[in-house]
């Protein structure tokens, strides 16, 4: 069986660049690689109605932290059987965003920490009842709240199809987001946790070696 490895971090941390470099990395070393990213916008309909409710769309759903909660734990759940195929075909199977996802940004927004109720809430839907795969590591790709929104600003400016969501416009709610993360790794919430500076150069070779040494799933 492949280990399951995700990337976490705010939005506009960096976590497309790291995992596109990871990917390479890790091919240098004779690993194979499959990659997925969430919410799996454009091939999940819970994914498109996160999409649609973040920009403004189905009335009072985004306000809603369980509801869309309960819409990002959908996603991978549908996602789940595919997952562990891939875990079974492959060395490495790299996520951008998962099951931490969710609970960083949900805590963030009640106010919570990694010790409050929804985030054991997120565990117990998504990995006790829904039956997700435990990553075997997880990747916090840190950057200060202020240098993730200028990115995700940036990005917004020059994509046409990636305009600014309801949360990356939230800058406090990033803000409070980044703490909860931090948590979740002091925590090694589900997995061990690997906390990779998002400002700085990232040694990837070095970070395929490690994660390669880790256990399988």
């Amino acid at each position: 069986m492949g280990r399951l490895i995700v990337i976490e971090g705010l939005d506009g941390a960096g976590k497309r660049t790291l995992a596109d470099e990871l990917v390479t990395a890790l091919r240098a070393e004779g690993a194979s690689v499959r990659t997925l990213a969430f919410p799996r916008y454009g091939k999940s309909v819970h994914a498109d109605l996160i999409h649609e409710a973040l920009h403004r769309e189905h009335g009072d759903l985004a306000e809603s932290v369980y509801g869309m909660g309960l819409l990002y734990a959908l996603d991978r759940r549908d996602a789940a059987e595919d997952i562990r195929a891939d875990l079974r075909a492959y060395d490495v199977v790299l996520l951008d965003r998962y099951v931490a996802s969710n609970a960083a940004y949900q805590a963030a927004r009640l106010y919570q920490g990694a010790d409050g109720g929804v985030v054991e809430w997120v565990r117990e839907l998504e990995i006790v009842r829904f039956g997700l795969p435990v990553p075997a590591a997880q990747l916090l790709l840190r950057v200060p709240a202020s240098l993730a929104g200028a990115r995700a600003q940036q990005r917004a400016e020059t994509e046409t199809d990636r305009a600014k969501d309801l949360f990356e416009s939230d800058d406090d709610l990033q803000t409070r987001c980044a703490k909860v993360y931090d948590q979740l790794a002091a925590r090694s919430w589900l997995s061990h946790w690997y906390t990779i500076d998002g400002a700085a150069s990232v040694d990837t070779r070095k970070l395929a070696t490690d994660l390669l040494l880790v256990h399988e799933t």
